[in-house]
């Protein structure tokens, strides 16, 4: 009877010591409870954190940290806490911008009376450009906003934004659960503000693809169709890329990835054309080379750089495939240069690969062009014609040689 006695003593003392262990530091977080927590967004202006910090002792200091979602820096400001527990602090929205449409999270750090310092859990809010009334359509995974139009305007949308989802989908495979956010605003100048006041360079049309979030201008009426069916393909692909390639999208080049989205725009812009055979007349076409890292800043030259892209593009498509540009992308992604990535996907490097496109699309050194064509059959020309006149020299060497013996 004594061993089951022991065994029950030793139970109740491990049972005894397991109670008497303190906290650990992650239990400690329940130490604080943040409540009624608010964040108002005066978009581009500031961005003004409340909340309301309840803990069992003082507060000795409280530091408020937050950051966007897709960021690596977290900002900490010291708040002041009053002896309700209410807490604000307004931030200059205007410095360290972030982005429109994107997601802030933020916590609370707190240092108690017994000296201890405790975190709450983090808290997500939207940072969106709240200066419009904005109306929104949903279809799928897709949502559209916008504030001038009627639904028939949103509608239109909707069906530009399908439209390009199944072309992407032929070049792409994509997803269609994962959910992407469509804004449209009226007018060109109300675009660039909300760019400029996310701290982003204006560039027509803007896609956050790590948001899912897509920015364009298109303006209530006779040739909105046309527009969204230029605009949301665009901008949509490169949501998608950057959603198939993962961190590999970073690594492409700027001609690559403009030259995918504008090929996949569902009515293309004539004005293309017309801008290539103009700079190939005057020679005045942009070395691909110079249009790996970024477009130029002048509208001219950036018209002419997207109309070059979109057309050594579908050079390419049309030459080696989809598998072909498959390669190169990933080419790209693993760390390629410029020039060797066309090398290591394609087996050309990129600047015969210009060469090629230069004079296959656009007609130039179409004399070389036609002797490259010709040499294959000069050369058998010359295979079937060295035999009849080797026989001829051979011939005469003979007579010349039973001359030479008569003598």
């Amino acid at each position: 009877m004594s061993n089951p006695r022991k065994l029950v003593f030793r139970i109740v003392m491990i049972l005894l010591m397991v109670v008497s262990i303190p906290l650990s530091t992650n239990q400690a977080q329940g130490e604080i409870k943040v409540e009624n927590a608010t964040v108002a967004v005066s978009f581009g202006k500031s961005i003004t954190f409340a909340a309301k910090i309840k803990s069992p002792l003082p507060i000795k200091q409280a530091s408020l940290l937050f950051r966007g979602v897709n960021e690596t820096d977290t900002r900490v400001e010291t708040v002041q806490v009053a002896e309700d527990g209410s807490v604000s602090f307004t931030y200059d929205a205007s410095l360290n911008m972030f982005p429109p449409f994107s997601q802030i999270v933020f916590w609370f750090q707190v240092t108690l009376a017994d000296d201890k310092t405790y975190t709450s859990e983090p808290i997500t809010s939207p940072y969106n450009d709240n200066r419009f009334p904005w109306r929104k359509m949903t279809r799928s995974s897709v949502t559209v906003y916008w504030y001038a139009g009627d639904d028939t305007f949103g509608a239109a949308a909707l069906d530009a934004a399908a439209q390009g989802m199944l072309a992407i989908d032929e070049f792409i495979p994509i997803s269609q659960t994962d959910p992407v956010d469509i804004y449209i605003y009226s007018n060109i100048s109300d675009l660039q503000t909300t760019l400029m006041l996310g701290g982003e360079e204006w560039v027509g049309g803007s896609a956050s693809p790590k948001l899912g979030v897509v920015l364009v201008a298109v303006a209530p009426g006779a040739s909105q169709s046309i527009e969204m069916e230029r605009e949301i393909p665009h901008e949509l692909t490169h949501v998608m890329l950057y959603r198939s390639l993962g961190s590999k999208y970073e690594g492409q080049p700027i001609w690559l990835l403009e030259g995918i989205a504008t090929m996949m725009e569902l009515s293309p812009n004539p004005d293309y054309a017309r801008a290539l055979e103009i700079a190939s007349q005057n020679n005045s076409l942009l070395a691909l080379d110079d249009l790996c890292v970024s477009f130029p800043a002048d509208a001219g030259n950036a018209f002419l750089a997207y109309a070059q892209s979109q057309s050594f593009v579908t050079y390419i498509r049309e030459t080696y495939g989809i598998a072909g540009l498959g390669r190169l992308t990933n080419a790209y992604g693993d760390g390629f240069s410029c020039e060797l990535g066309a090398t290591n996907a394609l087996g050309t490097p990129l600047s015969q690969l210009d060469s090629r496109w230069r004079e296959s699309v656009l007609g130039q050194n179409a004399a070389g062009v036609a002797a490259r064509n010709l040499l294959p059959f000069i050369l058998l020309m010359m295979l079937v014609l060295v035999v009849p006149i080797w026989g001829a020299i051979d011939m005469l060497h003979k007579r010349r040689k039973r001359a030479i013996q008569s003598k």
